[in-house]
Formats: structure tokens, sequence, C-alpha cells
């Protein structure tokens, strides 16, 4: 059986492509390169081809996203981007060029239709004669103050405050009525309430300052805050939930300059009385423990009113007649607050622990002050650290001045604690060695003692060599 022959294969019928190889050759001709075989033409009519037709599957894909049906100059631009392909210049999708038709070459029929844009002619006597338009700003974003501890200020970007009138007579009528009988500041004032304490005469002022306006909310909470942390009214339960709240809610920063007010007011209303009573005793501990839980809420940002919060403390710490029963307390706690306030603020503020030192040290060594006045500037030493009772006690011989005031073998409380301040400074010896007056070194020693410290406190520190030594050791700066 013969084998048939083998069906000879015929070449697929070469298709052209979109792209003409004439156009390969314009563009090879205008870059001076004449001799361009039919071969390379034809493999770069078809890359190019292949590019075109990526350039618009990609473009109809952003077509396709935008949900829309015609294919735009943005869509190729974009198509570019993402083919990592530098874009064509001069073309918008929202002014998209007007082609037209030119009329056909009678001497070349078969050249087909030719498309072009039309430029247009403008008259320069027109456009002069047009009103100029001027091109607005583009979007930008910046950043301003809304407010700045619940005030808003007086800039361009907030809208101007619009103060409210108020009657001078009505307003001074109702201070009298609210005055008698309440020590302390009434309740904020809100856009339907102002606050009567604003004297006539300061009228035209009202209407620069911008007025802060608290919700009902805010000022039902100032209220019951207020009423349940002053005694004899509140519950120890009540006052203990009150302070947490000051402790650890947010959102309290529009009350802050009230409550720092009703402190301060608070503070000067107890001790001026001077009645030295249970009563006043319970209020300046709760007004304390109320800067105590204002300073420990992280949220608020407390040190714009450093400047009004710290006369409170150095009046509670530093007065003369206070009540004989919390005196002790009072004093001890005012001076953990200052050690609190400069552990977290002197950073913020670095000339701060210098001017609170100097305060207490003139409380220590001035002239005239009382016995009470003294001991409450230790204590607020003590509370600062070691190197601040140094300063005072030992540097501007606050300990000589002290012992100078008291008699002969006394032992009272300001003695004592002074000696817990020169424990603080160096500690005294497990096995202490008495100075020899006879010995050079150690009656060089005890005359120092006597200079800076007096003879009051030189004779209890004669008994301990290491613990003189160790006081009078100058190894601190200066205030």
């Amino acid at each position: 059986m013969s084998k048939q022959a083998p069906k000879a294969r015929h070449a697929p019928a070469k298709v052209p492509g979109i792209y003409k190889t004439d156009s390969v050759r314009d563009v090879s001709e205008s870059l001076n390169i004449i001799n361009l075989s039919d071969i390379v033409a034809s493999a770069l009519a078809s890359d190019v081809e292949y590019r075109i037709q990526q350039v618009v599957e990609e473009a109809a894909r952003f077509m396709r996203h935008a949900k829309r049906t015609t294919l735009t100059t943005g869509d190729i631009d974009q198509a570019l981007r993402v083919l990592n392909i530098e874009p064509l210049y001069g073309h918008f999708p929202y002014n998209p060029p007007t082609f037209r038709r030119a009329l056909p070459f009678p001497q070349m029929q078969a050249a087909g239709p030719v498309y072009f844009i039309e430029d247009e002619e403008i008259e320069f006597d027109r456009v002069l004669r047009e009103e100029k338009v001027t091109l607005p700003k583009g979007v930008t974003w910046t950043a301003h103050w809304l407010a700045v501890e619940g005030v808003q200020p007086l800039i361009p970007e907030n809208p101007p405050a619009v103060p409210r009138e108020i009657d001078p007579e009505s307003a001074a009528a109702k201070h009298t009525s609210n005055a008698s009988g309440s020590i302390f500041p009434p309740t904020p004032p809100s856009s339907d309430r102002p606050s009567p304490l604003q004297p006539a005469k300061q009228q035209p002022q009202q209407h620069i300052a911008v007025k802060q306006v608290l919700s009902s909310e805010l000022q039902l909470y100032y209220a019951r805050l207020t009423s349940s942390l002053l005694p004899p009214t509140s519950d120890f339960s009540k006052r203990t939930a009150a302070l947490a709240s000051l402790r650890h809610d947010a959102g309290l920063s529009p009350l802050l300059p009230y409550l720092v007010r009703w402190v301060g007011q608070g503070v000067v209303d107890a001790l001026r009385s001077g009645s030295q009573n249970e009563n006043d005793g319970r209020v300046l501990e709760v007004l304390l423990d109320v800067i105590g839980a204002l300073l420990d809420n992280q949220t608020l940002g407390v040190e714009p009113y450093l400047h009004q919060l710290l006369p409170s403390i150095f009046s509670i710490l530093l007065h003369s007649a206070l009540p004989p029963s919390h005196a002790a307390q009072l004093r001890t706690t005012a001076a953990h607050i200052l050690s609190h306030l400069l552990t977290h603020y002197s950073t913020t503020y670095p000339g701060l622990s210098t001017r609170i030192v100097k305060t207490l040290i003139v409380g220590l060594i001035g002239e005239g002050k009382s016995r009470s006045t003294r001991e409450g500037a230790i204590r607020g030493l003590m509370g600062i650290g070691k190197e601040a009772v140094r300063q005072g006690l030992v540097k501007h011989q606050g300990a000589k001045i002290v012992g100078d005031e008291c008699m002969p073998g006394e032992s009272s409380s300001l003695v004592e604690l002074v000696v817990e301040g020169f424990k603080l400074i160096h500690p005294p010896s497990l096995h202490p060695t008495p100075l020899n007056p006879d010995s050079g070194a150690d009656a060089s020693v005890i005359e120092e003692l006597r200079a800076k410290l007096g003879n009051f406190f030189a004779e209890r520190l004669i008994g301990d060599s290491a613990w003189a030594r160790g006081i009078l050791s100058d190894d601190a700066p200066d205030a």
C-alpha cells in the first residue's frame, strides 16, 4: 500500500496591522535613517501597535471604574502613569480638542481623509476690551486655634463674638442678693444667664473680651461638684467620687478656669476670717485635694493656670494662723503638692523651681515671720528635696535664725522639723563620735557650725562629727 504524499502547508496570510509601515518609514526619515528594511519597519510597527493596545486597555479599565462610556485624555494619562511612561502634556479632559476634516486632495485621491485641530484666531482688541477676571486662589489647608482652654481667640478664621448686653442696675442688685451668705464664686455664666460680677464701669471692655459659654451639662456638673465637695453639707462618699471625677474625667477643660478661680477664692475667704475653726480647716483640706486632683488629671492643660494655683498653695503653706488641729496636715499636703508640681512641670517652666525655692527661703529667713510661717517654709523645702533644704537652713542660715528665737533646751515641733531637715541633708551616724574642741580640725568645724547654724543647733550636732561634717559639706550649687 503506497503512502500518501504529505500535504504542503501554506504559510498563513499576514494580516496587516493598524499602524502602517509607511508611518515607521516617515519617522525614520525624519531622524535621518534613510535605508530602513521592510522587516525592521514591520517589526517596529507591530511593537508600536502592541504598545498602543496596552495603553488603550489600561485606559479603558479606568473608564469602566469611573462608570463612564467615553474614553477621555485623563484616562490615557492615568494609564501612562501606571505603565511608568511619561504622560502627554497639553491635553485636558475638561477641554477636549475639536478635530475638523480637511478637504480631499485632487492629486492624491487614495490618501484618505485628513483631520486637523483648528486654531482659534484671537483678536487682541477684543481681549483688551474685555473685563479682566481674577483667578481665585487654589484650595489650601491651614490650621488655626478654634479654642484655647475653652476660650475662642479673636482671629480672622473664627467668627466674631457677639456680647450680651447686661443691665448694670439689675446686675448689681443680683450680685448684692447673692453675695450674702455665700463665700464662694457662683456658678459659671451661660448664654442665657450672664455673670453678675462684672461692674458697670467695665461694660465697654466686654465688647472686646471673648465670653466662654458653658453647656447646661457642664453647669450642672459644676454645681453638683462644688456642693458635694464643700463641708459640712457633703459626706465622705460624695467627696471621694467628686475628687475621682476631677482626677480622671476628660472633657473638663472648659471648667478649668472656673475651678481654679473657685479654689483661689475659697482659700482667700477661709484664711481671711482668721477664726481658726474646724470648718475652715476642713475647707482648706478639700481645696488642697482639689488642686492635687487637677494636677493629677493628664487630660487637662494646667500649665497656663500654675500662676493662679501657686498663690493658693503658698497661702496655706506659709499662713501663720491655720487651725491648730489641721495645721500640720495642711502644710504637709501643700508641701507634697509643691513637690508634685515641680516634678511634672519644672521642665516646661525652667525658672519654676528657682521661683518656688526663693519664695520659701524668704518665708524662712524673713524678718518678723512667725514660727508657723517658718515651719511651713521648712516643710515646703523638705518636700522639694535635700538641696533646697541645704540652701534654706545652711547657706541662708535659716537654722540659725530659728535657733535664735528658741529658748535653751526647747523641744518644739519647729525644732524637731529643723532636725528632720538636717537628717534629710545627711543621715546621722549609727555610732556617733563627738567633736573634740581640743583638736584643730574639730575646733574649726565647731566654729563653722556656730557661724552657720547658730549655738542652739550647733550644740545638737557637736555630738556627731560625721553628721556635722556632712551637713556643712558644700557640694550643691547655689539656688
